[in-house]
């Protein structure tokens, strides 16, 4: 079952932390690698006859990441070696992920912890700049009122810090 038509066709059943169970065409759990590299290891018989667990990863975030997988099955797969040279320095994100991660912040932190888990890269990196637009331009104060932070620096510490950082600050 090697050939790419078949792949397409052949499903897996992911298991969530949860024990609620996803079937998945296998181009699309593909998008992960860490359950390539397993169903690679493990063989075809093996993975149809029983779900592949993913522990650290519960079934509505699990699902969310089926979702995003789901609609890039048709992207092309870079190397290791292309992906670095050609990742982008921008926070620039396509308009259906941009979309697709207008959730709250928890659900957003945690499809970053499976997409980083799961070894997907691309999707991880959407999560990342998504989060780096919502800093961006924003001072230290409002960044906190954002991500719900407490500031436990006294004035005096945040004076010294900001004299030693001096050299950071836009001009």
């Amino acid at each position: 079952m090697s050939d790419t038509k078949d792949k397409n066709v052949q499903k897996v059943t992911l298991q969530s932390n949860d024990n609620s169970t996803i079937v998945v065409d296998r181009i699309v759990a593909e998008r992960s690698m860490l359950i390539k590299n397993l169903i690679e290891d493990l063989g075809d018989e093996a993975i149809a006859s029983s779900p592949i667990p993913i522990p650290n990863v519960n079934d509505p975030v699990l699902r969310k990441v089926v979702e995003w997988c789901e609609h890039h099955r048709g992207d092309t797969l870079q190397s290791a070696e292309e992906e670095n040279d050609n990742r982008k320095k921008t926070t620039e994100i396509e308009e259906w992920d941009q979309k697709f991660m207008q959730v709250d912040q928890e659900m957003l932190f945690e499809i970053i912890l499976a997409a980083n888990y799961l070894d997907i890269k691309p999707l991880l990196d959407v999560g990342c700049k998504t989060v780096a637009n919502m800093i961006k331009g924003k001072s230290p104060e409002e960044i906190r009122k954002t991500f719900n932070i407490t500031n436990d620096f006294t004035p005096e510490e945040e004076e010294q810090i900001r004299r030693e950082n001096e050299w950071a600050e836009d001009r």
